[in-house]
């Protein structure tokens, strides 16, 4: 199975901007999608950004415009470059590979995520 590490969250005043990265390793060689997801505090986790095996992106509305995903197939890792943040942005953020089966998608096990700190 695929293993996920993620980095390079931190604390960062509002209108900051971080990159995360994440790592993947293990059986890699069928992933279709490399997503990033995040969790606060009282809410569900939910879908941020993903990226394709060919490329394509989608963004959950609330970052259009300010977080850019991005991969690098070479090296196995995913990045998330988030500008303006806001202190809605503060979340514990996960990456996850994705593979496609039929019409299902399924992820592999989470990591232990980064978190993000966006004071105001």
């Amino acid at each position: 199975q695929v293993q996920l590490v993620e980095s390079g969250g931190g604390l960062v005043q509002a209108g900051g901007s971080l990159r995360l990265s994440c790592a993947a390793s293990g059986r890699i060689f069928n992933i279709d999608a490399m997503a990033w997801y995040r969790q606060a505090p009282g809410n569900e986790r939910e879908l941020v950004a993903l990226v394709t095996s060919g490329g394509s992106t989608n963004y959950t509305d609330a970052v259009k415009d300010r977080f850019t995903i991005s991969r690098d197939n070479t090296k196995n890792m995913v990045y998330l470059q988030m500008n303006s943040l806001k202190p809605e942005d503060t979340a514990v953020y996960y990456c996850n590979a994705l593979t496609k089966r039929g019409t299902s998608w399924y992820g592999a096990p989470w990591g232990q995520g980064t978190q993000v700190t966006v004071s105001s």
